[in-house]
């Protein structure tokens, strides 16, 4: 049987995951919510015509919450394969990634605040 070539099956992974991607932004409603926060701050920054280094924190800040989300929803997903039932190490481990989630979602903002409140002022 004849190996698929390095290219077509980087192809597909890149399907792979640009369905996984729209399937977060379909079926997930944290997800939803912080791509309308991304969409706006993407617009504040264009408006407040932010610094290149300004727009680098806001869009790794934006990236990181929406892919640590990401990772968050797998291992939910996941963890309700394995244990469906309620168990409490399942939800401790939901519980850290959820917290994980948190930790990105608070210095974010810390990074928005840090850009835009001089603006405001």
């Amino acid at each position: 049987m004849p190996r698929e070539s390095f290219l077509k099956n980087r192809i597909r992974s890149v399907g792979f995951a640009l369905k996984g991607m729209f399937l977060l932004l379909r079926t997930e409603a944290s997800i939803q919510i912080q791509f309308g926060i991304a969409i706006v701050m993407t617009l504040a920054g264009f408006y407040f015509q932010i610094s290149n280094t300004e727009w680098i924190l806001q869009l790794f800040a934006i990236g990181l919450v929406m892919g640590v989300e990401g990772i968050n929803t797998a291992i939910e997903k996941i963890s309700d394969y394995i244990q469906p039932k309620n168990d409490p190490k399942i939800g401790f481990i939901k519980d850290i990634s959820a917290g994980a989630v948190m930790i990105v979602s608070i210095v974010a903002s810390i990074i928005g605040l840090i850009i835009y409140v001089p603006k405001l002022l």
